[in-house]
């Protein structure tokens, strides 16, 4: 995770706290040196550093403040300051029913890509999204959105010959009436300079958007709080979106400058895949710095990651009796699109510290095992896959199945054993629902089922 470092110490730092019989002063100076160190690394302002650094002082030499008192403010505070530094409150887009997002930012910010992941989490949401784009300045813009929005599987109202964006906008302005949540792509610079706030005003004017958001990258460090106090005084800007927020260990910079400019930070961009954005909530990404995990933050991947109808398709089947490999595979598509098993185990509570000590090859076998179930599965016939059954009465399928995906015999054995044990837990589900097992047959199942269920 993005400053890990910066988690490590306050952990850290906290646990020393909580520990101590004693709160005296070469301990607080040794952890306000190690919080200064780390919170400067991350590229948090030092004149917030230093604020920081002086009330840790105050109440850890605060006389009248006696023992768990004092260790319960301390930990507060240092909780409290983190949480300030970071934009304090999570800030929300309350977009209209019919609304529209006007995306602003210098080149290499991200934003062509930011603007697909946010049309694909708000179409899994419910939203009708469709994608304009107006960056007539970057050759290859264009392109990149159709690209993009492909992947996200949205509209994208492009023409590629026009060079005015008025005419783009009038040429589309019908069509994109038929949708309830439009995502502008505007142009961008290399600096904020009056050719691009001209004609930013100008779209601004026409389009009347409900929200102008600012996309910048994560690794722009300090330099944020000029692009936001910039933007915002030539275009009231009402938020932000931080990028590549997975890649740096200097995002404390970004998100620190952002709040100081009293520009709420929305959204940041957490991968490369079309899944990986996330609203920002400061005090679930202190949970996460501090190993506390982020049930909300999961919860919000796996709604991006599911499809309402698919989910829905698999339950009717499911009640239905039929659960086929092609289900399996639905199963498996869902988590790869909530990202890494270790980045989705960090957000579960309490399982932070717990997954460090899970060798990273370890993770890194069971992720390959599912890719590879993934390409057997693809490999497969329609009666193999609807019916899996017939693998285990005619071996050689299994064998030209290994040959076909490159994976081994025992790794589709593996793969039909998972398969049969899933189908049964369903089964027995369902039966549950109906009333039909009782306490004795459960325990039964259990032992039946026990050591089968290892990925």
């Amino acid at each position: 995770m993005v400053l890990d470092k910066l988690g490590s110490v306050l952990k850290s730092g906290i646990k020393k706290i909580s520990s101590a019989i004693f709160i005296d002063k070469k301990l607080v100076d040794a952890i306000i040196k190690d919080i200064q160190r780390a919170l400067i690394e991350a590229d948090v302002n030092v004149e917030l550093v230093f604020q920081i650094s002086q009330k840790i002082k105050k109440i850890a030499y605060d006389e009248s403040i006696k023992g768990i008192d004092k260790k319960e403010q301390l930990v507060k505070l240092i909780h409290d300051e983190v949480l300030i530094i970071l934009g304090g409150e999570k800030k929300e887009l309350k977009l209209p029913k019919q609304a529209s997002i006007m995306f602003l930012g210098l080149y290499g910010a991200g934003k062509t890509t930011t603007i697909a992941k946010l049309g694909f989490y708000y179409a899994k949401r419910g939203r009708k999204v469709a994608l304009l784009g107006l960056d007539t300045q970057r050759p290859a813009a264009m392109d990149q959105l159709e690209q993009m929005a492909k992947k996200a599987k949205l509209p994208a109202f492009v023409d590629k010959k026009e060079k005015d964006p008025i005419k783009i906008i009038k040429k589309y302005e019908k069509d994109l009436k038929k949708y309830d949540l439009v995502l502008i792509d505007t142009a961008g610079r290399d600096g904020l300079n009056k050719e691009l706030i001209k004609e930013i005003e100008k779209l601004n004017k026409k389009l009347k958007p409900d929200y102008r958001i600012l996309v910048m990258p994560a690794d722009v460090g300090q330099t944020a709080k000029t692009q936001a106090q910039e933007f915002q005084k030539a275009l009231n800007v009402d938020g932000v979106i931080i990028t590549r927020m997975d890649g740096t260990s200097k995002a404390g910079g970004a998100l620190t400058a952002c709040a100081e400019t009293n520009a709420p930070v929305f959204f940041i961009g957490v991968g490369e895949q079309i899944h990986e954005v996330e609203t920002f909530d400061p005090e679930s990404f202190i949970q996460r710095l501090l190993g506390m995990g982020d049930l909300q933050g999961l919860l919000e991947k796996v709604r991006s990651a599911t499809d309402e109808k698919q989910t829905k398709r698999i339950q009717e089947r499911l009640e239905a009796g039929k659960f086929t490999l092609l289900d399996l595979y639905n199963q498996l598509e869902s988590m790869n699109q909530m990202g890494s098993m270790d980045k989705i185990m960090s957000m579960v509570p309490g399982m932070g510290s717990a997954m460090k000590k899970v060798p990273k090859d370890q993770l890194k076998k069971q992720e390959d095992k599912m890719v590879h179930w993934k390409n057997a599965i693809n490999s497969m016939t329609e009666e193999e896959i609807e019916n899996p059954e017939v693998l285990e009465k005619q071996t050689s399928r299994i064998k030209r199945i290994a040959q076909g995906s490159g994976t081994t015999t025992s790794e589709i054995r593996a793969l039909l054993k998972q398969y049969k044990m899933l189908k049964e837990m369903m089964g027995m589900q369902n039966q549950m629902a109906d009333g039909k097992i009782d306490q004795k047959m459960m325990q039964k199942m259990a032992k039946k089922m026990r050591g089968k269920g290892k990925f």
